[in-house]
C-alpha cells in the first residue's frame, strides 16, 4: 500500500526543479508516491523529470497534453494518486531531509481529516518564518470554528496547500480537488472548502518546506490578465459560502477578505499592463455590486481609512444595474441580509492586524496566495 501521495507540479521550472527532486529524494520511502506532472513545459523541465522519472525512487511521471495551469496540474496529480495520505510542493520549492516522515507522523499521531504546518519563505538569501494564523497547536479541533474572526487573520489566510497533509477520506468526498482553470488564488476556494466540510484538523511547528519568492517568472512580477482570476476565485468562495447554514456569520468575514485582496491589488496597479489595470478596475467594481450589501457597508466600515475608501470610491463607481453584473447579489442562506454591527467607523489597531495587514516583507494574507512561475508551478 502507499502510505503517502506527494502531488508536485512543474511548469517552465528548469532552474529550480533539481533542488525540489533532490530534497524529494532525500524524503524517499518505500511506501512513498512522487506524482510529478509536467504541465506542458517548453524549457528542460521535461527532460530533467525523465531523468527523475528512471533515478528518484517511487516518482510518477505524469504529462498535460496542455498547459492548464497550476489548479490542473494538481488535479492531475490528484486523479492519480493511490496513498492513503496526500501532501503537496511546487516544482520550484524544496523540502528538508525526513520532512515527510514528520509530517506523516503528526497527521498519524492527531487522527484528524487534515493538518496545516509552518514554514520557510525564501526570498533570494533571506530566510523567514511564516505561522499557521492559528494558537492553539498539537491537537485536533473543529475546522469550521477556526475561520473567524472576520477581523483577524486566521487559518483561511493561510492558504498554501503545500503547508499540510490530508487524509484520503477528504479526496474521496471531493474535496482536495481545485477548480479547473484557475490561475491563481486557486488554493482560496480550496481551503474555505476544507475548512467548511471537513470534520478535524491539526496545527503543527514543522518548518520542512522551503517556498521560493520573488523569482522572476512570478505572476506577481509579471502582472498580466491571470491575476485577475483572484475575482473568479473569490466569487466562488463567496457562492459557496452564501450557501452554507451558517452564512449568516461566516460571510462577513469572506467579504472583508475579498475586500482586502481586491484594495492590495488596487494599490499597486502600477505592476499591470495598462489594458490589465483598467480590466482590473471594472471588474473589482462590479465585484463589489454583488456582494451583499450591508455586510459590504460593515466590512468597509471596520477597514483602515485608506483602503476602505478606496474601495467606497470605487463602489460609487457607476455600473450596470445592481445584481446584474456578472450574476445576482449573495443573500446568505435562509434569506435576508447578514446581520450588522456598529455602522461608525472602526480601524484596526496594530496589534489586531486585519486579513490583509502583513507584517513588512512578507506578502498579504489577503492577496493571492498561489503566485509563483506563471504555469502550473506558479
Amino acid at each position: 500500500m502507499v502510505k503517502l501521495s506527494v502531488v508536485v507540479p512543474f511548469y517552465n521550472v528548469q532552474t529550480y526543479a533539481p533542488d525540489a527532486l533532490r530534497s524529494l529524494r532525500a524524503n524517499a520511502r518505500e511506501d512513498f508516491e512522487f506524482l510529478l506532472v509536467d504541465d506542458c513545459s517548453t524549457d528542460e523541465t521535461p527532460e530533467i523529470l525523465s531523468r527523475a522519472e528512471r533515478d528518484l525512487p517511487g516518482a510518477v511521471l505524469l504529462r498535460n497534453e496542455r498547459n492548464g495551469g497550476l489548479a490542473t496540474a494538481r488535479n492531475t496529480g490528484l486523479d492519480a494518486a493511490r496513498g492513503e495520505y496526500l501532501t503537496f510542493l511546487d516544482g520550484d520549492d524544496w523540502l528538508a531531509p525526513g520532512h515527510l516522515t514528520q509530517l506523516l507522523s503528526s497527521i498519524e499521531q492527531l487522527g484528524c481529516d487534515f493538518v496545516r504546518t509552518d514554514h520557510v519563505q525564501c526570498t533570494g538569501a533571506a530566510r523567514s518564518v511564516q505561522r499557521v494564523p492559528h494558537g492553539r497547536r498539537g491537537e485536533s479541533m473543529s475546522p469550521r470554528e477556526a475561520i473567524l474572526p472576520a477581523d483577524r487573520s486566521t487559518s483561511v489566510d493561510y492558504a498554501f496547500a503545500w503547508a499540510g497533509i490530508y487524509h484520503r477520506r477528504l479526496l474521496d468526498r471531493g474535496l482536495l480537488h481545485f477548480t479547473d482553470g484557475l490561475r491563481t488564488a486557486e488554493d482560496r476556494p480550496w481551503i474555505w472548502r476544507l475548512h467548511r466540510e471537513a470534520e478535524s484538523f491539526g496545527v503543527v511547528g514543522l518548518l520542512g518546506v522551503f517556498y521560493r519568492r520573488g523569482i522572476s517568472s512570478s505572476l506577481t512580477q509579471i502582472g498580466d490578465v491571470r491575476q485577475l482570476d483572484f475575482i473568479r476565485a473569490f466569487d466562488q468562495v463567496l457562492d459557496e459560502t452564501a450557501r452554507d447554514p451558517n452564512a449568516r456569520t461566516l460571510l462577513p468575514k469572506a467579504v472583508r477578505t475579498y475586500c482586502a485582496i481586491i484594495s492590495h491589488h488596487l494599490g499597486s496597479t502600477e505592476r499591470f499592463e495598462p489594458a490589465v489595470a483598467r480590466k482590473l478596475r471594472a471588474m473589482s467594481a462590479a465585484a463589489l455590486r454583488r456582494m451583499p450589501q450591508r455586510v459590504l457597508t460593515e466590512a468597509l466600515n471596520s477597514m483602515d481609512a485608506d483602503r476602505a475608501n478606496r474601495l467606497r470610491r470605487l463602489r460609487r463607481t457607476p455600473g450596470p444595474a445592481l445584481g446584474r453584473a456578472r450574476g445576482r447579489v449573495l443573500t446568505p442562506a435562509g434569506g435576508g441580509p447578514a446581520p450588522g454591527g456598529p455602522s461608525g467607523p472602526a480601524t484596526a489597531a496594530p496589534s489586531d492586524p486585519a486579513p490583509s495587514d502583513p507584517a513588512p516583507g512578507a506578502p498579504a494574507p489577503g492577496a493571492p496566495s498561489g503566485q509563483k512561475p506563471a504555469g502550473a508551478a506558479r
